[in-house]
Formats: structure tokens, sequence, C-alpha cells
């Protein structure tokens, strides 16, 4: 053998031999920024904030709202949904372009979303960063087509962010959760902030001489007087007493509210008299909601037209003054309500708390929070970088380095915030930022305001000058001022009157396979009976939930719910 060759070839081995030790030393066990499959040249950032040198590309895919495309981007100069403030933060200082292989109008719960991410899901073209679902998380986990996340949030969660994700409880986590195994990023949202109110045009209570609402009769009693006493005055009958969507449910224009007057809670899952669980859809409290519905729906109350409207659509009608009453979060006053007071600024809305039949507080139907999650594609380069996306957001407005004046809801513009990718927030904060703003107005101590509560009261003063220079100031002073949404947030929650969905794990087996069917065949109930079908479909539409996948949905729930009692849960 030719020695030189021999020499080269062991001088080769040991190059490797101390490569392979340095590597071991460093600890590179997959939590070095690379997930073990680094790009070629690019550096592993260690730690939650460390920067890609060079920069990385990661691809992924995402719905834009109408509030993003008009209230954000519709306001504001140099920004774009693609090149925004938020992308390039993430750039700058985490070295993070992120690319869109798509992008389909509407919200992330919308049909012509959620069909895009089933087509793209089915045809196996995954982007790095897949968000979905839960029903899409476990479909994509069962199949093994994305990472165990696990050890890699361990790893590079900020505090702060592991803190923020855990305020609920370890439901989030569970949900996202696979044979011991974090499949995703769980987004966790605030329960309490899809408490729901009536929303109410008070300059219409006052013309026709009505009263705030104390029972549901009352309800029902204002919604016929807006639809048969000519509130705005053009002496035609071309008003509404109740905004309702074709979806029926959710956080704008959704009868989760109304039908919590009737003691009916649909899509959440209560605690039954005997401790198991039952589904609220198909208790018979839904029959009475039902019927006060098609009541007001015979008596041109509702859109006649409301069987085929999505929310943008009515909010047309709420914004040409058309209807006076809505169920909705408190958000609401954003959009859609602002529209009408910018049409008619003569126009004013409130929000009341939901009310019962008998009068007595009504339970606040909470459904579980946490449905959007972010998984990563098997093989991506950098799996933890979205992680790093989540750690920045919490940073940058509740962080030490926070900036919550510029990257959440500046003066000149709505929720910025939602231009992000990732938007995990703390899931009391509105309510938190409530109660100091109220205290400051109490006591006149502006000190204590800092961060998104400095911003808020800014908004707020600009509001009581007078000032036209923000945006949807009247909006935010509906949340937050002295008559705002967030007071009855603190009502409901003073009171104990939250009601909370009693489900918190991943989707079972049946779920995947019927949910959606199930879900479809509601909604079609629903509407029907509502537009005049006999009531008794609603008794048959029980026993066919059942058959079609409802027990043995019932059935897998109760035996998540019974594991469940049995271990000590976080929160």
């Amino acid at each position: 053998m030719n020695k030189g060759r021999t020499r080269s070839m062991l001088a080769l081995v040991s190059v490797m031999m101390l490569m392979a030790a340095l590597a071991a030393c460093d600890g590179n066990d997959n939590r070095d920024g690379s997930g073990g499959n680094a790009a070629p040249g690019t550096e592993a950032a260690t730690g939650p904030y460390g920067k890609y040198d060079p920069p990385i590309e990661i691809t992924t895919v995402r719905n834009l709202s109408d509030i993003v495309e008009n209230n954000v981007l519709g306001v504001l100069k140099d920004e774009k949904f693609e090149d925004n403030r938020w992308s390039r933060l993430y750039y700058d200082q985490l070295g993070i372009k992120i690319k869109y292989n798509w992008v389909v109008k509407g919200n992330d719960t919308s049909d012509p979303y959620l069909q895009k991410v089933n087509v793209m899901l089915a045809s196996g073209d995954l982007p790095d960063v897949i968000p979905v679902n839960a029903t899409q998380l476990k479909q994509l986990a069962d199949s093994g087509q994305i990472e165990d996340m696990t050890d890699l949030y361990d790893a590079y969660a900020s505090p702060e962010l592991k803190s923020i994700l855990s305020e609920e409880g370890t439901g989030p986590f569970d949900s996202a959760t696979f044979d011991g195994k974090l499949m995703a990023i769980p987004q966790t949202g605030s329960s309490i902030e899809q408490a729901q109110f009536v929303w109410i045009r008070t300059d219409w209570l006052d013309k026709l001489g009505l009263r705030p609402p104390k029972t549901m009769d009352d309800v029902l009693a204002i919604s016929k007087a807006f639809a048969e006493r000519d509130p705005d005055g053009n002496h035609l009958k071309d008003t509404f007493g109740l905004a309702i969507t074709k979806e029926l449910f959710g956080g704008s224009m959704g009868l989760e509210g109304f039908m919590a007057g009737y003691g009916a809670f649909p899509n959440i899952w209560l605690e039954g008299p005997e401790g198991k669980l039952v589904f609220g859809s198909v208790q018979p409290a839904m029959k009475k909601a039902l019927q006060a519905l098609q009541n007001m729906y015979k008596n041109d109350e509702l859109d006649e037209e409301f069987g085929v409207k999505e929310g943008t659509k009515v909010s047309e009608v709420i914004a040409n003054g058309k209807i006076g009453m809505e169920y909705g979060q408190q958000w609401n006053s954003i959009w859609p309500l602002q529209l009408n007071k910018n049409h008619d600024p003569s126009a004013q809305w409130r929000a009341f708390p939901i009310v019962s039949e008998s009068g007595e507080p009504a339970k606040v139907p909470l459904k579980f929070s946490t449905t959007k999650f972010f998984a990563v594609r098997k093989g991506a380069a950098h799996p933890e970088a979205i992680i790093k996306l989540f750690n920045m957001h919490v940073e940058k407005n509740w962080g030490k380095t926070q900036e919550n004046d510029y990257y959440y809801a500046p003066p000149d513009a709505e929720s910025v915030w939602q231009l992000s990718l990732v938007q995990p927030a703390p899931t009391k904060k509105n309510l938190e930022l409530y109660r100091t703003l109220d205290d400051v107005r109490r006591t006149g101590d502006k000190l204590k305001l800092t961060g998104e509560a400095k911003v808020i009261q800014q908004k707020l003063d600009a509001y009581a000058s007078g000032s036209k220079e923000g945006f949807a100031l009247w909006g935010w002073e509906r949340i937050y001022g002295a008559e705002g949404a967030e007071g009855i947030v603190d009502q409901y929650d003073k009171s104990k009157q939250f009601l909370l969905d009693k489900f918190e794990g991943a989707p079972t087996a049946t779920m995947v396979e019927r949910q959606t069917t199930l879900e479809k065949m509601q909604n079609e109930v629903f509407v029907r009976i509502i537009l005049g079908a006999p009531i008794e479909e609603f008794d048959k539409f029980v026993q066919d939930w059942n058959k079609l996948g409802g027990a043995r949905i019932t059935k897998e729930v109760n035996d998540y719910y019974a594991s469940m009692k049995k271990q000590p849960r976080a929160g």
C-alpha cells in the first residue's frame, strides 16, 4: 500500500473523529437550532433568540382576514401582507424569512381556507410550518408527516412563552400531544375573551323608549320593536332586530349568548347530572332557543336571507344601519359595529351582559379556546424556527424589550399584531388592562400606565378629545371605556358566571372521522328549523347525531374525561 495515501487516510479519519468529538462536546443533540438538518453554511442559532447567520427561509400558508386587509393594511403606508413590521422584525433579529406558498382571503375557520388546507394535506405537498386545527393536527400526527417538537420546545421556548402558554393549564398541550409526544406548538387562546355580550344600538333604545334587557323576554321585545317601530325613521319597514349569519355561531353575530339565555349551550361539552359529559347541541334546552328564533324569523325580525349570508355580508347590513342588536365578543365594536359608526356618526352601540329567562345571572359559555396549532413538516431544516417566532412575538409585546405601541395596536391602525404569523398572548391580558385603566380613571394616577395599557389610554384620550386622527377610536372606547365590554368581562369573572368547555383533549378517533359531517348536519337542521321547519326535526337530529357517530364520540370523550380526573392538572 502506498504509505503517503495511508498517512492521508489516517489524517482524514483523525479529523473526522475530532469533529465528531467536538460536536459531542458541544451537545449537538438536535437542539442546536438545526433540528439535525441544518442547511449547508447556516450556523446553528442557539437559544430562544439566537439569530441565523446566514438567514434561513421557512415556508408556510396563511389566511388574510377582512380585518387585516381593511383595518390594518388599508390604513398603513409601506406595509404589505408579505412585507411588514413583523416580517422585518423576524428577519432582522432572528434571521428568519417567511415565505407564503399561498394565501386565501377569509378567516382561518372559513370554508375556502379549510378546504385549501385539507387539499394541501391530502396532496402531501407540505410547507415547513403547517398551521392546522385540532383534527388536521391529529391526521398529520397519525400519518407521521410532522416533527416531534417535545425536546425542541423544552430547549428553545423562552421562559415568558412557557409561562403564557401554560396559563390555562395543560389542556392546550394535551390537545397537541400524541403517544406522549408534543407534535405542534399550540397557539393558546383566551377562554374568557370568547365571552359574549348582547350589543345593542342604544340610540334606537332611547328613541323607542326602551330599557336595556334584564330577561330574555326583554331581548325579544327589543328585537320586535326594532323590526316594527321604524327606529331609523325612514317610514319603511326595513330594519331587523337581531343579526345572525348562515354559520349561526362565532365571535361576531353568533348565537351562543342568545341560546345561553335559555340554558342551551351548543358546541361545548358539559358535565351532566351523573358526572358524565354530554354535548350541549343535543340537549333538550336547544329546542326552546330554536323555537324563539323561528318565531323571530316569522315576525320578520331576522334578515330573510341570513341562511345564505356570511358574516361579511351581514356586516354590510349593520353598516347601513338596518340592524339594531347582535351577540358577539368584546372586539365587535371595532368590527363590524365601527362600520355603522363610520356610516352614521349618530349611531351608538353598547355591550350589555347576556341575560337569562328568569333574570338570574346567565351562565356564559366558553368553548375550549385553543383551536390553532403550528406543526412542522418532518425533515424541515429548522423545526425550532417556529418556536423562535413565538418567543419574539411575546417579547416585543410583553417582554423586557417590548415595543407594544408599534407592534401591537399603534395609534394609526387597529391590531397590527395580526400581521404576525404567530399570535400568542397572555390569556387574561385584556381583563387586566381594563382593571388597570379603570383604576386610573378612579385615581387619576397615570404613572401606572405602561406598555399596552399606555397605548390604549392614548386611544381613549384621543377619542375623548374628539380627535379624528386615530383608527377605530370609538371602537376602542366601547371596549375599554367606562361603559366598555371589558367591564362586563370583569363582572362575569367576579360573579363566577363562566361555564367552561369540559373537553380539552386531542380529537378522538371518531371525531376525526365524523365530526365535520355532524357539524354540517347540525348547522343545516338548525337553519332549517329557524326558517320554519317543524321543531320536531330537532328530535330526529338528536337521533341521527347519535347514530352517525355522536354516541361513539360521547363514549370516547367520557373515557378521556375519566382518565384525566385520575391525574392532577396544571393551572
